[in-house]
């Protein structure tokens, strides 16, 4: 008989595991040892390197298609939406993806790449282990990171390979170096600056020149590096996985969604999408989501004409919390209200600019009944007349006069989620929260109640805000609207919740979802790094991100 390696193999780690954890583990008889026929080992070895072109939007890379871009495309699982942080400079991007945890864990966001500690808490951030250094400790591969920003270097020091370089065409030189001299090189990390620059020199956009041909020399580079790995000597023996990315779309200060390109030779081209519908869970006052600066856009004074709408289900009766709105906590402003299980207020406030105390309309409506489109539109008339009116899936329901509010701006920033309650547990959901700058006539409300599509609206270029937190994932609810906006940052315990096919009417049902969803954020690259070393993720790493590939090992492991 002959010795079962692949048995031999576990049995070993089995014994190297039950050792270093003796003191709180039972003692176990030792299994006899089997005998079977040998297997064929194989001497393919994993290998990845992770490319970023830094400031590169998917919206724009799609639009510019790049030809060796596009080639690794073809063999490749693939997405123009990652999902960004709820902060995504440059800095938290970049620790979101070496160390595979999102930044409302790891808190890196300024230049020394420390964590920082959160407001009025004593609490000491979390301090997480990148890529590198799991794979230093459970792989005998030698590892290189090559960026002209010192910064990122030194906070991946522990790399075996680390050439100081300042410009994209040194970088893309000693990458190929690296790849053409060193054997044992198993991950590398790559890093092109001069397309982010090129953006701040008139925009982030294709049609700006300058963006455009620093993201086709980009482009170029990528090839050369692809070029390179496959003239390895030892590349017949090497199964490369190329992750072509970005720490983010846009500028430092405005990121937008990014892109990911995950390319090996036997993956099946394919966009990867969540499936179903993926929304936020606001339970409780603890989980929130508001706008930090929207420079006085949803501030509506006293004539200026508006449109809130948004879809609600809500899983509770709760007295009288707030859950959306921007307004203070004396009535200065407007918001809405949730009036135990049956009741939706309107609230207006002027106190602090001159005006009355808080005006209240109720609106009856079974609101814990499963999903409703509620909608408001206020109507400047003349100086004694504002009009607000209520509607309840379309149909009309009341309306007063609010002019007594005067001016409702305030400082307060918009809010979607409970500010406090007095009875009950909040628990609710929302989708597609809109907000119009024009007042919206009753035909139109109706016609448009279950509305799938948005840029189909009447009013679609009216829009200032339109908000379908549908991402899935992270802490940003993004802004769709047309033309102008902006985003949503999400605050405390916040969850997302995959509901399938119970979805509001303005919603397309997913029949094909199962509850389940592939949401790429930067998060994905560390952890796909490590699964396709065959890391083991543990609980302990703290991991957050997706090692998506997982699912699709049908199509390469053979």
């Amino acid at each position: 008989m002959k010795i079962n390696y692949k048995k031999a193999i576990l049995f070993s780690a089995l014994i190297t595991t039950t050792v270093t954890g003796f003191i709180s583990c039972k003692k176990y008889d030792n299994p006899p040892p089997v005998f079977e026929e040998p297997i064929t080992r194989s001497t393919i070895q994993r290998k990845v390197i992770v490319i970023s072109i830094d400031g590169l939007t998917g919206a724009e890379l799609k639009t510019i298609a790049p030809p060796a871009i596009g080639d690794l495309r073809k063999t490749s699982k693939y997405t123009y939406d990652v999902i960004r942080g709820s902060v995504a400079n440059d800095v938290a991007s970049w620790a979101s993806m070496i160390n595979g945890v999102s930044y409302s864990r790891h808190l890196i966001k300024t230049d020394d790449f420390l964590p920082t500690p959160k407001e009025n808490s004593h609490e000491s951030p979390g301090v997480f282990r990148n890529a590198f250094d799991y794979i230093l400790q459970y792989k005998s591969l030698k590892t290189a990171i090559v960026t002209p920003w010192p910064n990122l270097r030194n906070y991946l020091r522990i790399a075996d390979f680390a050439p100081i370089v300042s410009t994209d065409v040194a970088v893309k030189d000693s990458t190929i170096n690296i790849l053409n001299t060193k054997t044992q090189l198993g991950a590398m990390v790559v890093n092109f600056r001069d397309v982010e620059a090129a953006g701040a020199n008139g925009g982030f956009v294709a049609s700006n020149t300058v963006y455009k041909n620093a993201v086709l020399k980009a482009d170029e580079y990528v090839g050369n590096i692809v070029a390179a790995i496959k003239a390895r000597k030892s590349y017949a023996n090497e199964d490369w996985l190329i992750i072509v990315t970005t720490n983010h779309g846009g500028s430092n200060d405005d990121p937008k969604a990014g892109f990911l390109i995950a390319s090996q030779k036997n993956l099946k081209e394919e966009l990867i999408k969540k499936s179903g519908f993926n929304t936020v869970n606001f339970k409780t006052d603890n989980v929130y989501a508001t706008v930090p600066v929207d420079n006085g856009l949803y501030d509506f004074g006293t004539d200026k004409d508006f449109t809130v709408q948004m879809d609600t289900k809500f899983n509770s009766s709760a007295s009288y919390p707030q859950f959306l709105g921007k307004s203070t906590s004396n009535y200065t402003g407007w918001f809405w209200m949730q009036e135990g299980g049956n009741q939706w207020n309107l609230e207006f406030g002027g106190v602090n600019n001159g005006g009355g105390g808080k005006q209240q309309l109720g609106i009856a409506v079974a609101l814990t009944s499963g999903w409703h489109t509620l909608t408001m539109t206020v109507k400047y008339v003349n100086a004694t007349t504002r009009t607000a009116s209520a509607y309840v899936d379309g149909v009309f329901k009341s309306s007063y006069n609010v002019s007594a509010s005067k001016n409702i701006n305030t400082s307060e920033l918009l809010r979607l989620g409970a500010r406090g309650t007095t009875s009950g547990t909040t628990d609710f959901h929302a989708a597609n929260l809109e907000i119009f700058n024009v007042a919206l006539d009753a035909t139109t409300i109706t016609a448009n109640k279950d509305l799938k599509d948005i840029t189909k609206h009447p009013n679609y270029t009216n829009l200032i805000g339109y908000w379908p937190i549908d991402e899935g994932s992270e802490g940003i609810i993004g802004n769709k609207a047309p033309s102008m906006g902006y985003d949503m940052v999400l605050a405390g315990n916040y969850t997302w919740t995959a509901l399938g096919t119970n979805v509001p009417a303005t919603v397309a049902p997913d029949l094909t979802s199962t509850g389940k969803s592939i949401v790429l954020t930067p998060t994905t690259v560390g952890a796909t790094m490590l699964y396709w070393l065959n890391i083991d993720i543990l609980p302990a790493f703290g991991i957050d991100g997706s090692p998506f590939l997982n699912q699709f090992e049908i199509e390469f492991l053979k």
